[in-house]
């Protein structure tokens, strides 16, 4: 039974940084796609970063440069870093995760696909 749980979610200024983290259980596979979406009030939901099993990292254009992907091996958690946070990205986080080729979690991470697992959500509000 695989379960991931978001945390680090909360209030913070314009400008800010907060840390999301995801952790991970009953999770086994060698192959992922582990990644973070959001979800705006009124909006779809968005893919925000994903790290495939290779390490590399993809991000949405709005977040390049403020927001960093990263996993903890040991530890079994995700995390997004988010620094000089904006109004627009307030909204409702998700991670998720799935068994994927590092191919195609780099040509798919931002489409649900990949995506067998979610997370129950941490709220951001900027």
């Amino acid at each position: 039974h695989v379960q991931l749980v978001e945390s680090g979610g909360g209030s913070v200024q314009a400008g800010g940084s907060l840390r999301l983290s995801c952790a991970a259980s009953g999770y086994t596979y060698s192959s992922y796609c582990m990644g973070w979406f959001r979800q705006a009030p009124g909006k779809e939901r968005e893919g925000v970063a994903a790290n495939d099993s290779d390490g590399s990292t993809s991000y949405a254009d709005s977040v390049k440069g403020r927001f960093v992907i990263s996993t903890d091996n040991a530890k079994n958690t995700l995390y997004l870093q988010m620094n000089s946070l904006k109004s627009e990205d307030t909204g409702a986080y998700y991670c998720a995760a799935g068994p994927s080729d590092p191919i195609t979690c780099r040509r798919l991470w931002n489409n649900r696909n990949p995506y067998l697992y979610w997370g129950q959500g941490t709220q951001v509000t900027v």
